[in-house]
């Protein structure tokens, strides 16, 4: 296919023959109201009512998709589209194609992607869940722009158009109806010009329930979220972790402090050790996934890996390691030795310093064989990242 149309409109569509034809219709009047050069794409993904034939005698092109998912159905749509742009609106007629000026302005003006705004625009009653419409959109909208930055208001709005060479340049992954998240996210991470117009979101004209499940797709698109920023999933929490149990073990390797009725000794050492122990391997996850994510394609490439090898190689973490060890095997010697001192029988008297000793041993050789593994897995990862 050549891009010798300007836009195209792309409908996805799975069993929606009551309302596919006037969407459809309605596409066609606004590309000829506006003088566009465009098509209308519908993308079945395996209706088994006659959506197909009523999206065809409404004017559309209809591209079958056998891959099921809300995502899946628009890459098929947009690989077979022939415009420069396309613009994307669900079957359902929730969204007006009869008011696509404003996409096309966008476009026009530069924008890479454009993408509506129903909190801006309007939603009319009964259109959306009030869970939706006050905690669910508004807090993903909010947990994605702290992520990936932007200034993206309705992250998961169903009407956005695109550069279409610039959405298949992102090689989106996503099948279900996280695809929506992922196109935003990639497009900032990618520093795209994204843009955001009014729309107005209207009632679901179908007769029967909607595709889209509250629960199981909020979740799918909190999973993405987290899965595409191992900074807020891993890294964040394990350097906290580490934070907290390494001020706190510190303090009690001095001896018990009391804080106010509060008493705290070596027992809480033992979860202080944990939160360091367990912190640390946070944080390495962090950057396994990263690389990971990066020599896939999942995540745009990061200028600051081949500094990361650079420095943190093989042999300096073999060192790193070693050199805990040695402190494990170190503090542990004295504890032999105090056990030693006790004729190797009962520690009664003195169990609360062998304790701190035993700990600290512990968690340092805990740290030290995970800082020897992790280097290795860490330059098997950096041969992908550097070929």
């Amino acid at each position: 296919m050549t891009d010798d149309l300007e836009l195209s409109i792309v409908i996805p569509c799975l069993n929606e023959e009551t309302t596919v034809g006037d969407v459809v219709r309605k596409g066609v009047a606004s590309l000829a109201r506006l003088r566009i050069d465009g098509e209308v794409i519908v993308a079945d993904n395996g209706s088994s009512d006659r959506s197909r034939e009523v999206a065809r005698a409404s004017g559309a092109r209809v591209v079958d998709v056998r891959t099921k998912g809300y995502g899946a159905a628009l890459m098929g749509g947009i690989n077979a589209a022939r415009g420069t742009y396309v613009l994307m609106a669900d079957a359902d007629d929730s969204y007006d194609l009869a008011a696509i000026d404003p996409f096309v302005d966008a476009l026009r003006a530069g924008n890479d992607l454009v993408m509506g705004n129903r909190f801006a625009g309007g939603i009319k009653t009964g259109a959306m869940p009030t869970l939706h419409k006050y905690v669910g959109n508004p807090v993903l909208s909010f947990v994605a722009r702290l992520f990936f930055g932007g200034e993206t208001g309705d992250f998961h709005c169903g009407m956005r158009a695109f550069r279409r060479d610039k959405i298949l340049a992102l090689d989106l992954r996503t099948v279900g109806m996280e695809w929506a998240s992922e196109m935003v996210v990639k497009s900032h991470l990618a520093k795209y010009r994204v843009a955001e117009v009014p729309t107005i979101l209207y009632p679901d004209r179908r007769p029967r329930r909607p595709h889209l499940r509250t629960w199981r797709d909020g979740w799918r698109h909190l999973r993405f979220l987290l899965l595409y920023s191992p900074r807020w999933l891993f890294f964040y929490p394990g350097v906290l972790l580490m934070a907290i149990g390494g001020l706190v073990g510190a303090r009690l390797l001095l001896g018990p402090f009391q804080a106010g009725a509060l008493g705290f000794d070596v027992h809480t050492l033992i979860y202080a050790a944990a939160m360091v122990i367990v912190g640390y391997q946070a944080v390495a996850f962090a950057f396994f996934t990263k690389i990971f994510a990066v020599s896939e394609g999942l995540l745009p490439e990061d200028p600051r890996l081949p500094v990361l090898f650079r420095y943190v190689t093989l042999e300096v973490g073999i060192v790193v390691g070693l050199a805990m060890v040695i402190v494990g095997i170190g503090t542990g010697a004295v504890a032999l030795r105090m056990w030693t001192e006790a004729g190797f029988g009962s520690l009664a008297d003195r169990s609360e310093t062998t304790l701190r000793y035993v700990i600290v041993s512990s968690a340092a050789l805990a740290l030290g064989f995970e800082t020897i593994v992790a280097s290795f897995f860490l330059s098997v990862l950096g041969l992908r990242v550097r070929r």
